[in-house]
């Protein structure tokens, strides 16, 4: 897949560049697989605004993924690689040979009717999903469980991978798209593979509208309120308002807020890149 630049007809146009949506095999998705999803416009249950800048936006239907991919040892063919509102990456329907259909992240190189495997034994190629103690080292991987069984919860937008550098007992030890370098026991699973649309890091919005339909309000920057509204606000002309810092006062760029005593701290050999 590859993005988009458009002639300067209009401002909005000026600096759009979108993707070409030339992978997608559908335009539809499978009705069995979707779920309602109710917007918040960022108020809480007592119509409270708790987070700012939320409201509006197209309306979405939530897509159902497997993140499990707990069916070992039975067969899925490639069934169409579709367009998903709620994240970068693309996702992929896949049939069961026992008739079961269901969703999954679409990894780069997926091609309508290949056939991927999830287990203990079978070959490292993409799209298949196998415990870390069985992928050969220096693999390029995504979708990494976090504990045997909870489903892949690092390593999901698009275009991004981490690497399996070693293993050392019963613990494998993993490079992640952040840089981290950390342990995670062989009992969880990986899919080989880097997650699909990898050119949605060049993809520019063109213009504030369509901010709007992905349901992202204005934001205003802190220094240009006034000292009752934000701890950098006031100040007479343009006041660059001291240490950046949040609303609540809390300070930003440099100041760490990772607790020290954190459990998963052992399992951390590498912090990421600053």
């Amino acid at each position: 897949m590859g993005v988009k630049k458009f002639k300067p007809v209009t401002p909005g146009t000026r600096h759009k560049i979108i993707g070409t949506f030339d992978d997608l095999t559908a335009s539809k998705p499978e009705k069995s697989l979707l779920a309602p999803l109710k917007r918040t416009g960022g108020r809480n249950n007592d119509g409270k605004m708790t987070m700012r800048y939320i409201g509006g936006g197209h309306k979405r239907m939530y897509r159902i993924v497997d993140f499990k991919r707990e069916k070992d040892g039975i067969q899925a063919t490639v069934k169409t690689i579709e367009y998903d509102p709620n994240r970068s990456a693309r996702i992929a329907l896949v049939v069961y040979t026992d008739g079961e259909k269901r969703y999954i992240i679409a990894p780069n190189g997926l091609k309508v009717g290949q056939k991927i495997n999830s287990g203990a034994g079978i070959a490292p190629e993409v799209g298949n999903t196998l415990f870390l103690s069985e992928i050969p080292l220096g693999t390029v991987v995504h979708n990494i469980e976090l504990h045997p069984g909870q489903g892949a919860v690092m390593a999901r937008s698009a275009g991004t991978y981490a690497q399996l550098i070693a293993r050392e007992g019963k613990y494998a030890i993993v490079k992640l798209p952040s840089g981290e370098t950390r342990m995670v026991l062989v009992t969880c699973k990986a899919t080989v593979g880097t997650v699909s649309n990898a050119d949605h890091s060049l993809e520019q919005h063109g213009k504030a509208g369509r901010k709007r339909w992905l349901g992202r309000r204005p934001r205003n920057r802190g220094v240009v309120m006034n000292p009752v509204d934000h701890p950098m606000g006031g100040g007479e002309g343009r006041a660059s308002g001291g240490h950046p810092r949040s609303r609540k006062g809390i300070p930003a760029k440099g100041y760490k807020t990772r607790d020290p005593k954190k459990n998963s701290k052992k399992f951390i050999l590498e912090r990421r890149k600053k």
